[in-house]
Formats: structure tokens, C-alpha cells, sequence
């Protein structure tokens, strides 16, 4: 499996170039329909596989967010389903041993231009987040606020909303939101049963 640091460097030849450059026809195509297409296509440019594996790099995870040209997010970064972990979640487990910190503690971040066609989309200069470094010590202490926060207010909607489903819940710089695709599965909790 790749490690994250060389998945950086085989990342560099691609930043600041136009798709069409590199990019086949089928690739281009559906783009814009298919949302995670584009972090897909990036995984095999760099020789990582399309898997289900909880990380994508041996020590660490690869994102791709839609920006402007100069790099400002248009758009919340997907970080993943909640489904199997929702219990994690609600019962408040400690931020460092939940899937969600291992998943983005260590994460090349990849801001995607999506102005114009498909053709003209361009990679911008990735940044590498290791939360675990001094210099992200703030942005640890928030995401860990927001997690708790989230928590509180996921356990909030199930016991006092009206139809006891959860329904968005924002921190900082996390969102969790009901999101599902027909067929839709109801998210169980062994907590609440």
C-alpha cells in the first residue's frame, strides 16, 4: 500500500494542469454528475485502487473538495458515512479512538478548480494536515469541539425532536447530515435500539 508522503509526490505533476491534459475522453465524462469521480480518478493517477478501505494511504486519507481558482472551498468536504459508527458517536467516545479522527488525522487535502467544463478543471496545490503536529494543535481542539458538539446535538434530535430522526448538526468545521440514496437504509443504533 502507498504511504502518504509519496502519494504527494506522484501528486505534483498533476497540480495546476488542465484535465483535458491528462485526462481521456471516458474519463472526463460524467464528471460533474458523479461527485466522487474526481477523487476517484486522482486515486489511480497516483496508483492507489477504488477500495472500501477505511484509509486510503497506509497512514493516511485522500480528499478532494470542489474550490475557486484560488483555492476557497465551494463546498462541506464528505469525510464518510456514519452508519456503522454511529453508536461511537452518540455515547461520546473519546475524539482519538473514533473512526472519524483516524480517518482525517493524517490527510492530503486536494482542493479541485471546477470553473468552467469538465476539460478545464485543474488540481491546485494540495496541503497536507497532520493533526497530530504542534502547528495543528488549534484546528485539533476544534474538530474535537465540534465532535462533541455534534454528539450532544445528534442525542438532542433523537430524544426531543418530534420524529426522533437526526437531522443536521454543524460544528466549526464539521457537518453531520442525513444523506442517503434510494434504497434508503435506516441508520440503527444499538444504543437507543
Amino acid at each position: 500500500m502507498l504511504k502518504l508522503q509519496e502519494g504527494m509526490e506522484r501528486l505534483k505533476p498533476y497540480i495546476g494542469r488542465r484535465f483535458e491534459t491528462f485526462l481521456t475522453e471516458e474519463q472526463l465524462s460524467n464528471l460533474r454528475r458523479n461527485k466522487g469521480r474526481v477523487g476517484q480518478i486522482l486515486e489511480l493517477l497516483i496508483g492507489l485502487k477504488n477500495t472500501s478501505n477505511s484509509i486510503d494511504f497506509e497512514d493516511g486519507e485522500l480528499k478532494t473538495n470542489k474550490c475557486n481558482i484560488s483555492g476557497n472551498p465551494r463546498e462541506t468536504m464528505f469525510i464518510t458515512q456514519i452508519s456503522t459508527h454511529i453508536d461511537e458517536i452518540l455515547t461520546k467516545k473519546t475524539f482519538n479512538d473514533t473512526y472519524i479522527y483516524n480517518k482525517i488525522k493524517n490527510l492530503l487535502y486536494v482542493p479541485v478548480c471546477k470553473d468552467g467544463d469538465e476539460s478545464s478543471w485543474m488540481f491546485l496545490p494540495f496541503i497536507h494536515v497532520d493533526l497530530t503536529m504542534d502547528k495543528y494543535k488549534k484546528l485539533y481542539y476544534q474538530l474535537e469541539e465540534d465532535y462533541y458538539s455534534i454528539s450532544k446535538q445528534l442525542n438532542d434530535h433523537i430524544l426531543n425532536s418530534k420524529d426522533g430522526f437526526i437531522h443536521t448538526s454543524n460544528g466549526k468545521f464539521i457537518q453531520i447530515r442525513s444523506k442517503d440514496s434510494k434504497p434508503y437504509f435506516p441508520i440503527y443504533s444499538d444504543v437507543y435500539n
